[in-house]
């Protein structure tokens, strides 16, 4: 606090000042990503995405809402997570913050001030830039993600940071990298509540619930798992604690 002030990014966001401080955020996010001294890094691999994803099965699906998949469900789960890891490992990798969210930036004269980078790993180059986006605690229209996505890749590509050419095959790997810490996330959160018995994370649930179905609305490699969501949350038919 003696170094930052106590202003995060979180509590200072508004319509108003999000755009000047997003700029802030993604020109500090080319510097980490640019970065190339990366010897002591553990690499953010396959091994660790499976884990985090087997999260939302056993954290929020099995604990939190106690249901137990069939054979059938649980194999096409299975195989919607494996899509997204390969999604996910095929994107170029930079310095990845891992926890780049409003939260952790903080509002100071060199803005912004840059919290909790101890996870940093070697890792997919759209992970940060949709936890900055797709946030925990704050969401924005999909329009004004888009623009900001855009003015990021503008600056990546004059960084010469390994962004796809294309505009759209970007977005595509950061809508991919976003699901996989959505799910992710509603693992977590359910863990934080069952397991440490922190009740206040899980009522953002559905905030991340409607990242995952969006980015799955979208993708027909991602239907089997918009059938899942819909089952699970009752938003088709009532399939009691087991289906």
């Amino acid at each position: 606090m003696s170094d930052l002030g106590d202003e995060t990014y979180l509590k200072a966001l508004d319509n108003e000042n999000a755009d000047k401080l997003f700029d802030d955020a993604t020109t500090a996010l080319i510097k980490l990503q640019s970065i190339t001294e990366l010897d002591l890094l553990s690499r953010y691999n396959a091994e660790l995405m499976s884990e985090e994803l087997a999260l939302f099965d056993n954290w929020y699906i099995q604990q939190h809402l106690n249901i137990t998949l069939e054979e059938n469900a649980q194999s096409s789960l299975n195989n919607v997570l494996k899509l997204i890891i390969e999604r996910c490992m095929s994107q170029p990798t930079v310095l990845t913050h891992r926890d780049y969210m409003p939260r952790n930036l903080m509002v100071c004269e060199e803005n912004p001030g840059i919290l909790d980078f101890q996870d940093a790993r070697i890792g997919p180059i759209s992970y940060d830039v949709i936890s900055l986006f797709k946030d925990a605690f704050i969401s924005w229209e999909e329009e004004q993600v888009l623009d900001w996505t855009i003015r990021y890749w503008e600056k990546a590509r004059k960084a010469s940071l390994p962004v796809p050419q294309d505009f759209g095959s970007f977005y595509e790997d950061v809508e991919w990298m976003g699901l996989q810490r959505h799910l992710k996330v509603l693992g977590i959160f359910s863990r934080l509540k069952h397991r440490d018995g922190k009740n206040h994370y899980i009522v953002d649930a559905p905030r991340f619930l409607t990242y995952a179905r969006n980015v799955a609305m979208r993708y027909n490699a991602l239907k089997p798992l918009l059938l899942i969501l819909d089952q699970i949350e009752g938003k088709t038919q009532q399939f009691g604690h087991t289906f």
